[in-house]
C-alpha cells in the first residue's frame, strides 16, 4: 500500500480485518473521527489492509500527538 506524507501506518488488527467496513475497523474509525472533532480537524484518509491501518489528519497538533503515542509504545 502506498502511503502519502503525513500518514501513519500501524499494524493494529489481525490480518482478517481487511477493510474499513470490518466492525473493528469501523469502530476505530468512529473513535478517530471523534478525536479529530476534539482537535477541530478532519480525518483525511482511513484505509485498512490485512490488519494494518493507514490514517492521516489535517492537524499538525494531532499529528504530533499521534507521533508521541506511537513513540511511547516502542
Amino acid at each position: 500500500m502506498k502511503i502519502s506524507p503525513g500518514s501513519f501506518e500501524v499494524d493494529l488488527f489481525p490480518e482478517e480485518v481487511d477493510s474499513p467496513e470490518h466492525p473493528y475497523a469501523a469502530q476505530f474509525r468512529e473513535i478517530l473521527e471523534g478525536v479529530a472533532r476534539e482537535y477541530a480537524c478532519t480525518l483525511i484518509s482511513f484505509e485498512v489492509d490485512k490488519g494494518t491501518v493507514t490514517i492521516s489528519v489535517d492537524s499538525d497538533e494531532l499529528t504530533a500527538e499521534i507521533l508521541q503515542l506511537l513513540n511511547r509504545s516502542d
